[in-house]
């Protein structure tokens, strides 16, 4: 028997009304501030997923990938059809590029606006 069930994976960031966009437009669902109004905290509900949660972290440090003495801490796999059009989407949409050189992989991996790492993979 479980001890908790997962509600919400929350994402440091410098900007997370930004950050909430973009993964709002990679993902869908609507961004909503959270209770104080001072946008510090956003949530987004992923329709068909878990929620995700932005929260404003000043002096925010991107993590580094690949990179053994600076951790990346976790990242997210975005199942996908069709890597190549993904891949132009997110690019579009602010993401930069950090693994994608071997197209016969069945991932290829980014960073957010905000430098978190996240991998695209063919499902």
């Amino acid at each position: 028997m479980a001890l908790a069930k997962l509600g919400v994976v929350v994402l440091d960031c410098p900007d997370p009304q930004a950050l909430a966009a973009f993964y709002a437009e990679v993902l869908g669902g609507t961004p909503t501030v959270e209770s104080d109004g001072e946008d510090r905290w956003i949530d987004l509900r992923v329709p068909g997923g878990p929620a995700l949660a932005f929260q404003a972290a000043p002096g925010y440090v991107p993590p580094r990938w690949p990179s053994p003495e600076h951790s990346q801490q976790f990242h997210l796999d975005l199942d996908v059809e069709d890597l190549d059009a993904a891949e132009k989407g997110v690019l579009a949409l602010g993401a930069t590029v950090l693994d994608a050189e071997d197209r016969e992989r069945s991932f290829r991996v980014y960073a957010d606006p905000a430098g978190h790492p996240f991998c695209l993979c063919a499902s």
